[in-house]
């Protein structure tokens, strides 16, 4: 079994990545199935992080990928002592955290002929740590292979764009997303709402399928916007949706805050409620990236609900068309209240309110405020 065969509908993708391998292994550095830097660019759930570390495992690995050997078993999870992964769960990747990757991956290669760096949100480097990034990669060391994880071209720079190989990954069909989770031996019905719910997000189609409380969370979302008739109704949705995320957060977050918190404090050294000299400081640190870590949690809490919001106003537009049925419905276990609604609205005001929708995700990506901006979108939508 090969590390690539994880990744759900990416066969060309897949192909070029086994051409890269055969390349480096036969050492014919820079030729044009092998580089130095690559850019794994799809849509959120496509793979793009998972395509990169199989990637990295099998250039490690010495039957190119295997999947059963302890480079690639150590290399998926990033604790290969060749490969780098650098991931954040914060809302940026600052200077001098690429400074030391830097560092770091200019060091010659312990175990395997690689030393491969992984950065998974490459969206999210600040402009001074891209801006060093690119000057790593222009002057690349001889056993040094970047990868690179964004959702489009666009949200890297466009020098580090022209100094990388792009791959794009597609979104994974339905039908593929289904089979996933059937040989997962998720109930046949459960595979499909899950599938379709997700828009083909694997991630978030097996959380689906394995919680039965996600998916009628997902439920109550989608019929917020049914319950809006005045100003003062859509201003109660809105802070139903933000106070529910800030709750997710919030107790995702407790669990994770306090085993860190503890662990770092004992790797300090705490004697009673007092730690040795320095780690104040470290303690204090960790808090304040928990916290930016909190927040993106929030918004993204927030960005799947306005997704699955979308999902209901798309199935509306498809049966004011008159063209489509059921079956290509997304939300189809709500086909009464989509129904009601197609029939009761216009074609044109359901693409108002999904352009509302689109442009509050955009907004909350540019750390708008949360409630105001929901509040915002709800008044759209009512």
């Amino acid at each position: 079994m090969s590390v690539f065969e994880s990744l759900v509908d990416q066969e060309e993708t897949i192909a070029i990545l086994k051409s890269a391998v055969v390349a480096a292994k036969q050492n014919e550095d820079e030729s044009q199935d092998m580089t130095h830097a690559w850019l794994f660019t799809g849509p959120p759930g496509s793979g793009r992080s998972n395509a990169a570390l199989a990637f990295a495992a099998s250039l490690v690995c010495k039957d190119s990928g295997c999947n059963n050997c302890v480079d690639c078993t150590t290399a998926l999870k990033g604790a290969h002592a060749d490969v780098e992964l650098i991931k954040t769960e914060g809302l940026s990747i600052k200077i001098d955290e690429i400074r030391e990757l830097i560092t770091r991956a200019s060091w010659t290669p312990a175990v395997a002929e690689y030393r491969v760096v992984v950065i998974e949100d490459a969206d999210r480097l600040t402009e001074s740590a891209a801006n060093a990034l690119l000057k790593a990669i222009e002057e690349p060391g001889l056993r040094t292979v970047w990868l690179l994880c964004a959702p489009t071209l666009s949200d890297v720079l466009p020098t580090i764009r022209s100094r990388t190989r792009n791959l794009i990954l597609r979104t994974p069909s339905i039908k593929a997303v289904v089979q996933l989770l059937q040989n997962e031996q998720i109930q046949p019905a459960t595979a499909e709402l899950a599938a379709r719910a997700s828009q083909g997000h694997i991630g978030r189609a097996r959380f689906l399928a394995n919680n039965p409380e996600a998916r009628t969370r997902r439920t109550d979302i989608l019929k917020l916007p049914l319950t809006i008739t005045d100003i003062a109704s859509a201003f109660k949705c809105a802070q139903l949706l933000v106070d529910a995320a800030k709750r997710e957060a919030e107790a995702e977050a407790e669990k994770r805050n306090d085993v860190e918190t503890s662990a770092l404090k004992e790797a300090w050294g705490q004697q009673g409620s007092r730690v040795v000299q320095g780690g104040a400081k470290a303690v204090k640190e960790l808090e304040k990236e928990q916290k930016s870590r909190q927040t993106r949690m929030v918004r993204d809490y927030l960005d799947r609900a306005l997704l699955d919001i979308a999902t209901f106003y798309r199935d509306t537009l498809l049966l004011q068309s008159g063209t489509h049925g059921q079956d290509s419905l997304i939300n189809s276990d709500m086909f009464r209240e989509l129904q009601i609604i197609a029939g009761n609205t216009k074609a044109e005001d359901t693409l108002r309110k999904l352009e509302a929708i689109m442009k509050t995700r955009t907004n909350l990506s540019h750390n708008a405020a949360p409630l105001l901006t929901i509040e915002a979108m709800m008044v759209q939508l009512r």
